[in-house]
């Protein structure tokens, strides 16, 4: 057994797949300092039509009760409308990941209506209520793009609306830092989202950032990487292990191959201890019941209240 699996008390079982997580592409109009894929505009990896027809498939045989689409910039696949169509035909239930800021580029501005049009629930990356913050993590000009989309989003119906929602993504600076308690933080978003931009939205998930990536490089370069994996290890919670989001769903990289979660995608570690891990030659049975592939990374998702793709896993 490795070092987490050992902390864990043996190997992470995966328990069913509630949520069916397709990134659909690395392609992303930015390049922000805490991206585990490092996407970026020069990234040209991008899900086919092809692929997107066995995710469909999949789909139909496990009835997840989420389709959680990410990238990259989500927006940026050229099939990505016509696979929420055919989501939406079939009544699952689905969300995108967004930078927001995707929405403002060119032949792309009409997806606010599209994703409203559909029910499509959406997850948007907002590292800090404050420009200089968010500038700093993502380039000069997304914070003003991202609250321009924000606000069309709201007027749309998004954060107001039944079956519309719309949720903020936290992540701490490049450091050695845990998010804070997210309900605390949340009310402090609230009121300042309001209050500075006339902005509303309905949760905030805060997301603990994982030493790989782009990130990573970040941390090495400001020599805090040793330090940071000791803050990680050291703030192990064994009470979140239950809860963690490799145990309850899938990822589908852009190509196909199936990995436990999106950041063992970005390090290359597919599904593996005898499950097939590509999407045409799944067996869904030891799909379900598979051994999670771990490693040092995993105990990002593990201190403090833990962390996944919904958010802190204590509340």
């Amino acid at each position: 057994m490795n070092e987490f699996d050992t902390k864990t008390g043996g190997p992470v079982i995966a328990d069913g797949i509630d949520i069916l997580q397709v990134n659909v592409g690395l392609t992303c109009n930015q390049a922000c300092i805490h991206c585990h894929l490092s996407c970026s505009p020069a990234r040209k990896e991008s899900m086919s039509w092809e692929t997107m027809k066995q995710v469909l498939a999949l789909a139909d045989q496990i009835k997840p009760s989420m389709v959680d689409i990410t990238g990259g910039a989500p927006e940026l696949n050229a099939h990505l409308k016509d696979l929420i169509v055919r989501l939406k035909q079939r009544g699952f239930a689905m969300q995108v990941r967004t930078n927001l800021s995707a929405m403002e580029e060119p032949g792309l501005t009409d997806f606010p209506e599209f994703f409203a049009d559909n029910k499509v629930g959406l997850v948007a990356s907002m590292p800090c209520y404050l420009e200089e913050n968010v500038s700093a993590m993502r380039g000069g000009k997304c914070f003003s793009s991202s609250v321009s989309v924000l606000r069309k989003l709201n007027e749309l119906g998004y954060g107001t609306q039944d079956g519309l929602t719309i949720d903020l993504v936290f992540n701490p600076a490049v450091g050695p830092n845990l998010p804070p308690s997210q309900s605390a933080l949340e009310g402090d978003y609230k009121r300042e989202m309001k209050e500075r931009y006339d902005i509303v939205f309905n949760r905030l998930l805060t997301i603990t950032n994982v030493p790989i990536g782009r990130y990573m490089d970040e941390l090495k370069e400001k020599g805090q990487d040793h330090q940071y994996m000791e803050l990680l290890t050291e703030s192990f919670n064994p009470a979140t292990v239950d809860g963690l989001m490799c145990r309850h769903q899938v990822n589908i990289g852009w190509d196909g191959r199936l990995y436990d979660c999106d950041f063992n995608q970005a390090l290359g570690l597919p599904v593996n201890h005898g499950t097939p891990d590509r999407i045409e030659d799944l067996d869904l049975n030891q799909l379900v019941h598979r051994q999670v592939v771990t490693g040092r990374h995993c105990f990002a998702c593990t201190a403090g209240a833990g962390s996944s793709c919904g958010g802190a896993i204590q509340k």
